[in-house]
């Protein structure tokens, strides 16, 4: 299947509603609001907000519903890739095939569309058309997943661990974190806005795993690309003795980890009305080319 096109409609929809809800340009400070634009509007394959919108339809829910907290974890993902990209982290000069946001703007200006980019996506949230109870869940939901337990204190291991001895505990611990807890806060959030609230923990679950195997696969990925492919350095990991599964594993181990982390994820959607797609995306996470 190719889910690049079955997604294509789902992408447009997030990025016509992203272009709403992020500030205009028109108004002050300019600058900050074009930075947040051109980060957050950068072409982008736009998974976690896709699998918010699909774990949605998955539980009996309106996708339509979802969009903004669909929106708002997109929001939360460029926020991450703002920092990380910055001098005091990766100091990547592309991202999405285009220079950095720090490269285009100058990295005070960065850290601050990343700063309120983070806010808008609460911000976003708080707005939903949705009972309290929900809403408030959704918030808490992506609050665990972005802060310390998940993508900041994942990559705060990672940061640290850099030129070090890293045992696969710590590895794991890193990935789960910095990648796959906001994969798994997608589908929950997902999966709360529907109405087949049994559903929730196996969609949070087939997030871990999927995150997981995600990240695995753009850690071999980063070894065996081209910058062209990826849209940013590669062989990059590797330079800055990061902590990934290649280092460990090795190429050919590393990849049978991310299948069998994707075929534990396609255990957890089994009766769905769209398994096909969350399955699918589940492969297409680990045979992507990008």
């Amino acid at each position: 299947m190719d889910f690049e096109s079955i997604l294509q409609p789902t992408i447009n929809q997030v990025n016509a509603r992203l272009d709403q809800l992020l500030p205009p340009t028109t108004e002050t400070p300019s600058v900050l609001h074009e930075a947040m634009r051109y980060s957050c509007l950068a072409p982008g394959k736009r998974l976690r907000p896709a699998l918010t919108l699909i774990c949605t339809q998955a539980t009996g829910g309106d996708p339509k519903q979802a969009l903004d907290a669909a929106c708002a974890v997109e929001m939360i993902h460029c926020f991450s890739l703002i920092h990380d990209d910055l001098p005091g982290i990766d100091n990547d000069d592309l991202r999405r095939g285009m220079p950095t946001c720090h490269k285009k703007f100058g990295e005070a200006v960065a850290i601050l569309a990343g700063d309120a980019l983070f806010a808008l996506a609460f911000e976003v949230l708080g707005n939903q058309q949705a009972e309290t109870t929900v809403v408030v869940e959704t918030m808490k939901i992506l609050t665990r997943a972005v802060g310390t337990y998940g993508l900041v204190g994942g990559e705060t291991i990672d940061v640290l661990s850099e030129g070090k001895p890293v045992d696969a505990d710590t590895l794991e611990l890193i990935h789960r974190r910095k990648t796959a807890s906001l994969i798994a806060a997608a589908c929950e959030i997902g999966s709360l806005l529907g109405s087949k609230q049994d559903a929730r923990p196996k969609l949070k679950e087939y997030g871990e795993c999927m995150g997981l195997a995600f990240q695995i696969a753009d850690d071999f990925l980063n070894e065996t690309g081209t910058p062209e492919q990826l849209g940013k350095a590669a062989g990059s990991d590797r330079d800055r003795q990061k902590a990934t599964y290649p280092a460990i594993y090795g190429i050919d181990e590393s990849r049978k980890k991310a299948f069998d982390l994707a075929e534990k994820a396609i255990q957890n959607i089994q009766g769905l009305v769209n398994q096909s797609i969350l399955e699918g995306l589940a492969k297409y996470s680990v045979e992507r080319l990008y």
